[in-house]
């Protein structure tokens, strides 16, 4: 069905409503979730204390205290009504250096042998699109991604880690994404990442936000070291591209 010709909402709880805009993962359905998102986050709508969004779902929380289910419900209404106005904040784009395969990766090859494909060619496909950024979750700043080719999409494991080291980057099925912290999980490891994607330290904890895009460079052993002992050090900076497409 994809995209509702209107959203279907219901509580959750006694603080929370559920704005649902669609059936299926896509770029028109998340794009509705956000931008309802940005609005109340702009103060459009009184005693919302917080949403969450996710890939067709955004949650809002409220204040009972000081606002009735029926006074947030009749607020999203309205916001829904302009929705098409809205014109999101530009994508980010992250340039996250990663190490694929051997200790990094250990799924690599289980991959590449579930596609039918090289090592290098798993690693090539991979590397070679901007990635959408649905939502974070799961543990903080666990990037949800989507845009990976189905050429390289393969099953979850049978039986999860216990232990994911912070930095692996995993596929699920059509998915991919980066586990930000040491968690357990699932998902297929092809490489990892020096990079620190969360940090509770930092005055932005969470650097990378639902709409921004995320690119995997290839890297070496050696730039993986020197990676890991500027991140360690606090000399780190991650690249991004600038709207010309150029890497600062």
């Amino acid at each position: 069905m994809g995209l509702y010709r209107e959203a279907r909402y219901r509580t959750a709880g006694d603080r929370a409503v559920v704005a649902q805009f669609g059936d299926e993962i896509g770029l028109e359905v998340n794009h509705r979730v956000r931008a309802m998102a940005q609005e109340i986050e702009s103060g459009r709508l009184e005693g919302v204390t917080e949403t969450l969004p996710s890939y067709s779902v955004l949650y809002v929380f409220y204040d009972p205290l000081k606002v009735s289910y029926g006074q947030v419900l009749e607020g999203l209404r309205g916001i829904e009504g302009r929705l098409e106005q809205v014109v999101l904040s530009p994508p980010r784009v992250f340039i996250i250096p990663t190490l694929y395969g051997g200790e990094m990766g250990p799924d690599l090859e289980d991959v590449a042998s579930h596609a039918g494909l090289g090592v290098e060619e798993v690693v090539s496909i991979h590397s070679s699109v901007d990635y959408h950024v649905y939502f974070t979750g799961f543990t903080p700043g666990f990037l949800f991604l989507g845009g990976m080719s189905s050429r390289i999409a393969t099953p979850r494991l049978e039986n999860p880690r216990t232990r994911v080291p912070a930095g692996s980057v995993g596929i699920a099925g059509n998915q991919t994404g980066v586990y930000p912290i040491q968690s357990p999980g699932g998902w297929r490891l092809i490489g990892r990442t020096p990079v620190r994607l969360y940090d509770p330290a930092r005055p932005e904890p969470v650097l990378i936000r639902a709409g921004d895009k995320v690119r995997f460079r290839p890297m070496s052993d050696q730039e993986y070291q020197e990676i890991s002992r500027r991140v360690k050090s606090g000399e780190y900076i991650m690249e991004t591209l600038t709207e010309g497409g150029e890497v600062s």
